[in-house]
């Protein structure tokens, strides 16, 4: 296989104040005039063999920051000139859109932006497919690639069969500390008596160092994460997941038959900044899970789809995707508050795991399965499609001065 697409999305915010209603909410972003993670990335990448096309992913939590966003990435990559790179931003994401209504796929534009963590990574796979990637690897932002081998571990047996003949087409690595560690061991704190991600965690990733070296896993790390051309062209991110698309990538691959596997040999540092408040982490796990339950609860009914269980998945994530998972959130949230950690942030998400949640379930399981059914037959149109790749390649420049501009029109479609 040639050398795969690095896709990197790097996720920024505003200097200071309250973030307008409408942001998107990510776990750290950085503000747009502090120091980004996204420079040490690079620097690790820059003397990995078999670096090709690195893809940087621009996304940020308001549109008022979006241009001083890419404006501080373009600077960042020009300190890495050896570094073959395409910087995503709005005006690219402009004439993607273009190109697709062009094509007669308005109907995917909802779940093709830079807001949100699976649209983001789906824009990834768009762009990908447009320059005839036959793989992908994502890397975050706050991620530091360990040895020059990276790609070589990457690529290792991608497009091949395990020992029972699965199709090797997902292939996750997995995160670990600067001193190598792979699983937390902090003592778990008694308002999360009904809640030990953690230690659920942990017992997913206690395979690592057992063989075979590559193994179906029930979790994918978004940062140390491979894709054949048959997978990701044939399924995508949800758009509708509101953290853990990675996690949520390993149900959308079994439900359309396939395996993400876990690699014992493939790993990456990771190094993310203190996030700004852990009950807004928590906040979209509990929307997450509660979510991922009603998915693949109505998945069950869809003849085209092989069923998933919550009991499939156990350690991780399936622990949190049962039934019981609405009143765990509940009570997880009211000894969280109890406990005096953001009390009143708690409070508001014990009332929202009631109600609003639920409704958020209800009302966007279906988007997914909708969306997903019409991805592969737009990635075989896009596929080095002609217009974009002229674009992304360089071959034809951007007037970013007129991003409203359209396509000429294309006959015969």
């Amino acid at each position: 296989m040639s050398s795969p697409c690095v896709i990197i999305p790097t996720f920024w915010t505003k200097v200071r104040g309250r973030p307008a209603p409408n942001a998107i909410t990510y776990d750290h972003p950085t503000p747009v005039d502090g120091k980004s993670t996204l420079s040490d990335c690079l620097r690790s990448l820059d003397g990995v063999r078999g670096l090709d096309k690195v893809v940087v992913i621009v996304a940020a939590t308001e549109a008022s920051v979006e241009h001083e966003a890419e404006d501080r990435v373009r600077d960042i990559l020009a300190d890495f000139p050896g570094i073959d790179s395409l910087l995503f931003g709005p005006a690219e994401l402009g004439s993607l859109h273009r190109r697709l209504e062009q094509l007669e796929f308005s109907d995917m534009l909802s779940g093709l932006g830079l807001a949100g963590y699976g649209a983001v990574r789906d824009v990834g796979l768009l762009v990908a497919a447009v320059l005839g990637s036959e793989g992908v690897v994502f890397v975050d932002d706050d991620q530091i690639v360990i040895d020059e081998s990276f790609l070589a571990h990457a690529m290792a047996g991608l497009g091949s069969r395990d020992e029972a003949g699965r199709p090797i087409l997902a292939k996750s690595g997995y995160y670990v500390d600067s001193e190598g560690q792979y699983q937390r061991h902090d003592e778990p704190h008694w308002a999360d008596m009904f809640w030990r991600q953690a230690d659920a965690l942990n017992g997913a990733l206690a395979v690592v160092a057992s063989p075979p070296r590559i193994k179906p896993s029930t979790v994918a790390f978004g940062g140390c994460l491979a894709l054949h051309r048959d997978m990701y062209c044939n399924v995508s991110f949800d758009p509708w997941v509101q953290r853990g698309e990675d996690v949520d990538y390993v149900i959308n691959a079994r439900m359309h038959g396939a395996d993400v596997f876990l690699d014992g040999d493939w790993a990456i540092i990771h190094q993310p900044p203190d996030r700004p408040s852990e009950a807004a982490a928590f906040r979209r796990d509990v929307y997450r899970f509660i979510y991922a339950h009603r998915k693949i609860e109505f998945a069950k009914s869809q003849v085209d789809l092989r069923p998933v269980s919550a009991e499939s998945l156990e350690p991780y994530p399936g622990e949190f995707m049962g039934s019981s998972v609405v009143w765990r959130s509940v009570a997880t949230a009211l000894m969280r508050a109890i406990s005096g950690q953001e009390p009143r942030e708690y409070l508001r998400i014990a009332r929202e795991a009631l109600a609003d949640a639920s409704a958020y379930a209800r009302a966007n399981c279906d988007n997914y399965f909708s969306f997903q059914r019409r991805w592969p037959i737009m990635m075989d149109r896009l596929w080095e499609d002609v217009a974009l790749k002229s674009l992304f390649t360089g071959e034809r420049r951007m007037d970013r001065t007129a991003i409203t501009g359209r396509f000429p029109p294309v006959r015969g479609h």
